[in-house]
């Protein structure tokens, strides 16, 4: 190779001189590929993301399933009631992001005025489980002794009131009920879920 095409060729490599016009003010190819890349990380960062965003604030959207009605039998079965039925209602519960399944007790009851009522099982008082005793027709408190009549009402103990009743309704012929929970201890029923 001669001198003068060597001199040509290390010129062209060189960096431009002063004098020299300006290269070409493009993206290089190498550019261009980090222009891409760092774009395509961004948009995998930003769908990654998303899941978790809706995990964390899925607790303040999510329906708790309070008002959900379950069915507590057919009608017909509560027409001769003349003793208060113990039933098993499954209600479905929603706890930030778990949801279970859980069995409640309540009783069928009349109320003085002949209509269905619904009484929850916890006790008013501490929240033990009331169960009917038929031998002297009276629900009983099994902790602390507190009684209650046929329709809920408070005879004696410590309770400050009588058993909580249920939301409750008839459709298709088929007694539904809401699952409440009362607050304890309090002289009136308060909910609290």
């Amino acid at each position: 190779m001669s001198e003068d095409h060597r001199k040509n060729l290390s010129e062209d490599s060189s960096p431009s001189s002063p004098g020299s016009p300006a290269p070409e003010s493009g993206m290089s190819r190498r550019g261009a590929i980090g222009w891409i890349l760092g774009a395509g990380s961004a948009v995998i960062g930003v769908l990654l993301a998303i899941p978790l965003v809706r995990m964390a604030f899925y607790p303040l959207f999510a329906n708790s399933g309070a008002n959900a009605w379950t069915d507590a039998g057919s009608m017909s079965g509560y027409d001769s009631l003349q003793t208060p039925a113990r039933r098993l209602i499954q209600i479905e519960t929603t706890d930030g992001w778990q949801r279970s399944l859980s069995k409640k007790v309540v009783y069928v009851t009349k109320a003085p005025n002949g209509k269905v009522r619904v009484l929850s099982a916890v006790c008013p008082h501490l929240g033990c489980e009331i169960s009917w005793n038929a031998e002297k027709d009276e629900f009983l408190c099994p902790c602390h002794g507190s009684i209650f009549s046929p329709d809920g009402a408070r005879i004696a103990g410590p309770t400050p009131r009588a058993m909580d009743s249920l939301p409750a309704r008839i459709a298709n012929g088929r007694l539904m009920v809401r699952y409440e929970y009362f607050s304890n201890l309090a002289p009136t029923k308060e909910v609290i879920s």
